[in-house]
């Protein structure tokens, strides 16, 4: 044996394991699909068409909207923070460096939050507004549905440092995408399923230049089209745009994986799923296998939705998203 305990300390740990998990379950099972349905019962109907109108006039709208829920998510949990603006007393998470200049869809969530507050004042939360325009985008984009668990609260407060540390960097590798998920209580197979996402969305030349010109997993011809659009050169063409997916950019679909296969991922940490790895199988089963894809995606979505919610009486209702109450 490696290690060894001694009965007490083991019994000690178990104790707190039971406790952890109780703890989780109790702030989960308060998520419940029908918890406006008395309170709000036409807020999913308010919701969608405002979503619907945004991907309708950008398509890439919908990844955006879909990234913002990501971004929240993993920073102190499903709470709304990635929403609260800076100002000259706060500072929050927009200016953290994986969002700075690349997160997007705030003013459609504004819309959303004032046709809701218009609908049911002071009832739903901006965290539950994020992850229902979540799914209502990957729809949008001909993806799959499935019920949202509702019934999280605002904070009051955001991390700078938390975002700067917890969210993904495009230079990840396995092992580190590995841990940053192990670390939001998620799974490996939530983070090949979650990072199926990028069937759609752009990037940006910054996030993909080390990749194309200094990396070896990547197919040639693919790297040389890449480069065309991205000088080599940091601080020239650093916002340039890319499809995540070229092949269906718009459409929710498998594609990703197919790409990811033929060497054809255009992020670093996207082309480590299919570099080798224990991440290799999972790959390969969701690009023959849409089906597989979509119910862990849905899955992977319903569990990171669960992380650290605010319920019951803790956090607040915001009348404004970007604004703490």
């Amino acid at each position: 044996m490696a290690f060894s305990s001694t009965s007490s300390t083991g019994t000690a740990i178990s104790a707190l394991a039971m406790l952890v998990m109780v703890s989780v379950g109790i702030a989960n099972a308060q998520l419940d699909a029908n918890f406006y349905s008395t309170t709000c019962p036409n807020l999913l109907t308010t919701v969608q068409p405002v979503v619907q109108s945004a991907v309708n006039t950008e398509a890439r709208m919908g990844a955006s909207l879909l990234r913002l829920f990501f971004h929240d998510c993993f920073v102190n949990g499903c709470d709304g923070s990635v929403l609260l603006a800076d100002n000259s007393t706060f500072t929050g998470e927009q200016n953290a460096n994986p969002n700075k200049n690349s997160l997007r869809g705030f003013q459609v969530i504004d819309q959303i939050k004032t046709a809701v507050e218009q609908a049911c004042p002071g009832v739903v939360s901006c965290a539950d507004i994020l992850a229902i325009t979540a799914r209502d985008s990957v729809v949008a984009l001909g993806g799959p549905t499935w019920n949202v668990l509702l019934g999280r609260r605002d904070s009051a407060t955001a991390s700078l440092s938390a975002a700067n540390t917890n969210i993904p960097a495009p230079s990840s590798s396995l092992n580190d995408l590995i841990g940053n998920f192990s670390n939001q209580g998620l799974s490996t197979t939530d983070l090949v399923a979650l990072s199926g996402a990028h069937t759609i969305g752009q990037a940006r030349c910054v996030n993909f230049r080390a990749h194309i010109y200094n990396d070896n997993n990547i197919d040639a011809t693919f790297a040389t089209s890449e480069q065309a659009n991205c000088p080599s050169t940091s601080g020239s063409g650093d916002n340039n745009l890319s499809p995540l997916d070229l092949q269906t950019p718009t459409q929710f679909d498998n594609n990703y994986y197919n790409n990811l296969i033929n060497m054809k991922g255009l992020l670093h940490s996207d082309q480590q799923l299919f570099s080798g790895g224990s991440t290799n199988a999972l790959v390969s089963t969701y690009n023959s296998n849409p089906t597989q894809f979509t119910t862990d995606f849905v899955n992977g979505m319903i569990n990171m939705g669960n992380i650290q919610p605010l319920t019951g009486s803790n956090g607040g209702i915001r009348t404004n998203c970007a604004i703490a109450n």
